[in-house]
């Protein structure tokens, strides 16, 4: 099978299209002929085989999980569950609700980012326009004119200006790249930015409404808690959080409580552990966390707004310092010239 995954988007439109038709008495395999009917490429190859493989009597779980890794692990474990229970379409209206709830952040995200990744370019472009300006002013004058001291003037060290700020990206992002593709460098380089200010609470904060939005809905689906807790912290999508899973099903298995394993993490607020705990006195823990789900999901929208303004704020200024410092570059240059032709009088 082909390595390429299912997007979200399509993810979301696939599962609220089967909960309606379901929901309606449609039958399974005339729903999913439909879904594949609708759908193209990639996706419609696999509808169609899913398809194919219900005719002969095998399950819908199976029919998934024989795809690789076409469908996420939460996806095929909600399905698995729903199976067992009898309450396929309630699963699925709730999954399409997840999958819809993380396009908006994701569309959030981008909506923040957008002003400060347009200002970092057009920084770099105004800074490498300058370079090609010094060498143009060089050439006219005869005078080699390297006011900002990097030693990069003219068209070529423009283009190694912007090589180098394509090769850093470039860099960055194989890095991680080769970090994620084992959970042990996820874990470090998720642990690692959880500790930045402002960018750390709000990727803790995704991460617990994640997690809370997971652990009612497996529960809610009758999932047993060793295998909901490991698919609620993998619904985080968290490499620090999802490391700790063996931990707190281990936790849970020696008798311990789900307050006292979630709290040894140290991943989660001392105010979250505490309605944790509040809310398994009760017995209403899935359901104190589905209220919370909301609550922290807004909180990292909050952080997710003020990191993107701080950003904004962080590439201007540094924006105008440079030409401040280019402004008294460019007049001390000027100084020693004049300078130097009054000495030579």
């Amino acid at each position: 099978m082909l390595t390429s995954k299912i997007s979200t988007r399509q993810l979301a439109l696939m599962c609220r299209s089967l909960s309606t038709s379901l929901h309606a008495g449609v039958d399974v395999i005339k729903s999913f002929r439909q879904l594949a009917s609708k759908a193209h490429g990639r996706q419609r190859t696999v509808l169609e085989d899913v398809c194919q493989q219900l005719k002969t009597g095998e399950g819908i779980t199976a029919a998934f999980r024989s795809q690789g890794n076409y469908f996420p692990e939460l996806f095929c474990d909600m399905i698995d569950v729903a199976e067992q229970t009898g309450n396929l379409p309630e699963v699925l209206h709730a999954l399409a609700q997840h999958y819809e709830n993380n396009l908006r952040l994701w569309r959030a995200f981008l909506s923040q980012i957008t002003m400060p990744a347009v200002q970092l370019l057009a920084a770099i472009c105004i800074i490498g326009g300058l370079i090609y300006l010094l060498g143009w002013i060089s050439s006219m004058t005869g005078q080699t004119m390297d006011i900002l001291g990097w030693g990069l003037i003219g068209a070529e060290g423009a283009a190694y200006w912007f090589g180098g700020w394509a090769m850093g990206v470039a860099a960055a992002f194989l890095v991680y790249k080769f970090a994620a593709a084992s959970l042990t460098g996820l874990r470090l380089v998720h642990r690692s930015l959880l500790g930045v200010p402002v960018l750390g609470h709000c990727m803790r904060s995704f991460a617990i409404a994640r997690f809370s939005w997971a652990f009612h809905l497996t529960q809610d689906s009758g999932m047993p808690i060793d295998d909901s807790l490991e698919a609620s912290l993998k619904a985080t999508g968290n490499g620090a959080f999802i490391s700790a899973t063996q931990q707190v099903v281990t936790d849970i298995e020696a008798g311990g409580t789900l307050t006292d394993a979630l709290a040894q993490t140290e991943l989660f607020p001392l105010e979250f552990i505490h309605i944790v705990e509040v809310g398994e006195t009760s017995g209403t823990v899935p359901e104190t966390l589905d209220r919370l789900s909301g609550q922290f999901e807004e909180d990292a929208r909050r952080s997710m707004s003020a990191m993107a303004m701080a950003a904004g704020w962080l590439i201007w200024a540094g924006v105008a310092t440079f030409v401040i410092v280019m402004i008294f570059k460019l007049a001390f240059f000027y100084l020693s010239i004049i300078d130097g032709a009054l000495q030579e009088m």
